[in-house]
């Protein structure tokens, strides 16, 4: 097992690649910390874990937008004497529109979700993982973020940010050996990309090199390797998993 004794929190881990990711982080010997807006489903989740003899994982209800329920879960964490080994940021949100077609709402939920969140969830478990003297931050972009397509322009935005906050926090941090890495999912069977249309489908699915859409695993089994020690001299990179999309 990879991660034994090691302490992950997980944002967006109530489905697809969170829920993923959370569920091989247990096989693999983490306690987690598990934070996510629908409390119904991480409840779900809590009880699916200990009826499979996984380490009893710890939830919270927060949404990644709002900067004081994100202190709230880390004073609490500190006030437990809980520190954390790993950060996963996945919570994220898709705005499909035509640049011209979205109003600013969308502009500003998506940014507040995807890359604000982000940022403040790092702030915060820097800090935790300093009085370790090593951690591992994992961010979940996308291929948008790192090839342009019609009608993503806010969510593409959004997702490049993410590399660049990624690139320049890795080095700022690698003295303290906490590393930091992005994986850029490409076309994932997830609630994201449930109601893609037919002829959409189609065309995404010829524009991949192995012809069919990844699985939240698939993502998932990236970013354990990031999480864990095989990847201990691995910092600033961006790793794609899309099949050959980006080729």
């Amino acid at each position: 097992m990879l991660l034994i004794d090691k302490t992950a929190l997980i944002t967006g881990s109530a489905k697809g690649i969170g829920k993923a990711t959370a569920e091989l982080f247990s096989k693999h010997g983490a306690k987690l910390i598990l934070v996510d807006r629908d409390m119904e489903k991480l409840e779900k989740i809590h009880e699916e874990f200990i009826k499979k003899n996984y380490p009893e994982p710890k939830i919270f209800h927060a949404d990644v937008k709002n900067f004081e329920q994100i202190k709230s879960i880390f004073n609490e964490l500190n006030n437990s004497k809980i520190f954390i080994d790993i950060l996963v940021n996945n919570a994220g949100i898709m705005a499909d529109s035509m640049l011209q077609m979205v109003q600013q709402p969308q502009v500003q939920s998506v940014y507040e979700v995807n890359v604000f969140g982000t940022i403040y969830f790092s702030q915060f478990a820097i800090k935790s993982m300093m009085r370790k003297r090593k951690g591992s931050i994992i961010n979940i972009s996308s291929i948008m973020g790192t090839k342009g397509y019609i009608g993503q322009t806010v969510y593409g935005s959004s997702k490049s940010a993410i590399i660049g906050f990624t690139q320049s926090l890795s080095k700022e941090i690698a003295p303290l050996n906490i590393r930091v890495n992005a994986v850029a999912p490409g076309f994932i069977e997830t609630d994201l990309t449930l109601n893609t249309p037919p002829a959409v489908l189609e065309k995404t699915l010829s524009s991949i090199g192995m012809k069919r859409p990844g699985k939240p695993i698939d993502v998932a089994n990236t970013i354990l390797f990031l999480a864990s020690d095989l990847s201990e001299y691995i910092t600033g990179q961006v790793i794609g998993v899309d099949g050959g999309m980006i080729i």
